[in-house]
C-alpha cells in the first residue's frame, strides 16, 4: 500500500519511505492510499482471537503488501507482550486500561511497533549510517519511544521536552537511559518542540549530513498500531456480553490516538460515536463548534500531555473525511475539562468507586458521564498510570498511591539531559556537532 502527503503536493510513497521519513516534503503527514474494510467474520469471531491475533489481523491490512506475513507476526508479537484490558468503573462506563506496558502509558504501542518496524526496514536496506530518531514529547510519548528504540542497533533517539512540563516520574523515564538515547530540555512548551522536529525535517541542508525520521504520532508507523487496542476493547465487550451503542471517549492531545480510533472504525469496527475530551487546550472543541481552527499557544495544565495548542493530527482527521465539517460534527462530539473539573472528577470517582484515574483519564470519564445517553456503553482511554502524577493525585485523593516497580527502577537513574533554547539554529547547530 501507498501513502500519500495530507497536503497533496509531495510525491506517493511506499511504506518503507514513509517510516524513513516521518513528515512529507510538503509538510504534509503522510496517510495510506485506501482503508481496507475488514470482512463481517473478522468481527463475528473476534471474541474467539487473542489481542495479538487481531492486530494481526489489523496490521495485514495496513502492512501486509510490503513486509512478509512472517516477519510481520513477529513484529506484532513482540510489540504486545502486555495486554490492555477494559474495567468496569461505573454503571455504563468502562476504563480501557493502556498502561500496562513497560512505561505503563498508551504509548508503548505504537513506539514498540514503530521501533520493530524501523530495525526491520534498516535490515533489509543494509542501511550502515545511524538512523537520527527526533521526538517531541509533552510526557509519555518520550518515555515510551526511549524504551523501544534502547539498544537498538543503527538507531539514535533525541527525545526534545519542555523544561519544567512534564512530571518527575515522566522525566526519569527518557533522561535516565544514557546509551542510544538523548534528552534534550528545551526552554519553552511542546508546541515549541514540536516546531523544532518539523523545522528539522525541512531543512534540506540538515538532511544532506543526518539521516532524520520522527517517532511521534506524525509517522505512520507510530499512530496506526494504535487502532489494535480499539479491537481489542470490542472483543472484551463481546466477551462480556455488552450489548448497546458504544461510544468511545479519547483524551486528545496530539490526536494521533484518536485519528487510529476514526481508521479502525472507517474498517469497520461498529463504534457510534466518539468525544474527544479536552483540557483546557480545547482548540478542537472550537472547530467542532464553529467550523474554524485556531492553533492557540498552549496552556499548562494537570493532564500534562495534552497540553498541546496546535495538534499535528488534526490535518488527518480532516483529510479523513473531506475536511466536511458537518461530516466530522456527526461522528464526533468535544468536551472541556479543566484542571477543577480534573480534581473533582478523580476524587469523585475514588470516592464513589475506588477506581482511581489518571488526569488525563479523567478527562475522558467526565466526558462520559456528563453525555452518555440511554442504551449507550461507553469506554474512555486510562491513558497513564495514575502513579505517573504520584503528588498530582495524593494531594486530590488524600491518600497514598503506590508507585509500581517498574517506575521505581526509572526513579533510581542518574538525569541526563542537554538544555538547549527553542530556536532552531541552536538545535540545529547540536545535532550537525553531534
Amino acid at each position: 500500500m501507498n501513502y500519500y502527503s495530507t497536503n497533496r503536493q509531495a510525491p506517493v510513497v511506499t511504506l518503507e519511505e514513509a517510516v524513513l521519513k516521518g513528515l512529507a516534503e510538503d509538510r504534509g503527514l503522510y496517510m495510506p492510499e485506501k482503508i481496507n474494510i475488514l470482512p463481517d467474520d473478522f468481527f463475528e469471531n473476534i471474541s474467539k482471537l487473542t489481542f495479538r491475533e487481531m492486530s494481526l489481523v489489523v496490521a495485514s491490512a495496513f502492512f501486509g503488501e510490503e513486509i512478509e506475513q512472517t516477519a510481520l507476526k513477529e513484529i506484532v508479537d513482540d510489540t504486545l507482550s502486555f495486554e490492555t484490558p477494559l474495567v468496569p468503573v461505573k454503571d455504563s462506563i468502562y476504563s480501557l486500561e493502556l498502561f500496562h506496558g513497560p512505561t505503563l502509558a498508551f504509548k508503548d504501542v505504537g513506539a514498540r511497533f514503530m521501533a520493530r518496524l524501523l530495525g526491520y526496514f534498516i535490515k533489509k536496506q543494509g542501511i550502515k549510517d545511524d538512523i537520527i530518531v527526533l521526538v517531541a514529547t509533552s510526557g509519555d510519548t518520550g518515555s515510551a519511544v526511549a524504551n523501544g528504540f534502547l539498544d537498538v542497533d543503527g538507531i539514535n533517539v533525541y527525545v526534545l521536552y519542555p523544561k519544567g512540563k512534564v512530571s518527575a516520574i515522566q522525566e526519569c523515564q527518557f533522561t535516565t537511559l544514557g546509551k542510544n538515547i538523548t534528552a534534550l530540555e528545551i526552554d519553552g512548551t511542546f508546541d515549541d518542540c514540536q516546531a523544532l522536529v518539523k523545522a528539522a525535517f525541512l531543512d534540506s541542508e540538515l538532511n544532506e549530513k543526518l539521516r532524520l525520521t520522527s517517532a511521534n504520532s506524525i509517522n505512520v508507523a507510530r499512530f496506526l498500531p494504535q487502532a489494535f487496542y480499539y479491537f481489542n476493547a470490542y472483543a472484551q465487550l463481546c466477551r462480556a456480553g455488552v450489548k448497546g451503542d458504544i461510544v468511545v471517549c479519547v483524551p486528545s492531545g496530539n490526536f494521533g490516538n484518536l485519528t487510529a480510533g476514526l481508521i479502525a472504525h472507517k474498517m469497520g469496527l461498529p463504534i457510534k460515536r466518539f468525544i474527544a475530551a479536552n483540557n483546557q487546550n480545547d482548540i478542537f472543541l472550537q472547530y467542532l463548534l464553529t467550523g474554524i481552527y485556531r492553533p492557540q499557544p498552549s496552556i499548562q495544565t494537570l493532564a500534562n500531555a495534552m497540553d498541546v495548542g496546535n495538534p499535528s493530527n488534526f490535518v488527518r482527521i480532516l483529510d479523513l473525511y473531506d475536511h466536511n465539517h458537518s461530516t466530522i460534527t456527526q461522528l464526533i462530539s468535544g468536551y472541556c475539562c479543566p484542571d477543577d473539573f480534573i480534581r473533582q472528577t478523580v476524587k469523585t470517582c475514588y470516592e464513589e468507586t475506588g477506581y482511581l484515574l489518571d488526569p488525563h483519564g479523567a478527562c475522558g470519564y467526565s466526558a462520559l458521564s456528563e453525555n452518555l445517553r440511554t442504551n449507550e456503553t461507553g469506554v474512555f482511554l486510562e491513558t497513564a498510570h495514575p502513579a505517573k502524577f504520584k503528588d498530582t493525585i495524593e494531594d486530590i485523593i488524600q491518600d497514598t498511591v503506590e508507585i509500581p516497580e517498574r517506575l521505581q527502577e526509572f526513579m533510581k537513574g542518574q538525569k541526563q539531559s542537554i538544555s538547549l533554547g527553542k530556536d532552531f539554529q541552536g538545535f540545529k547547530d547540536y545535532l550537525v556537532r553531534k
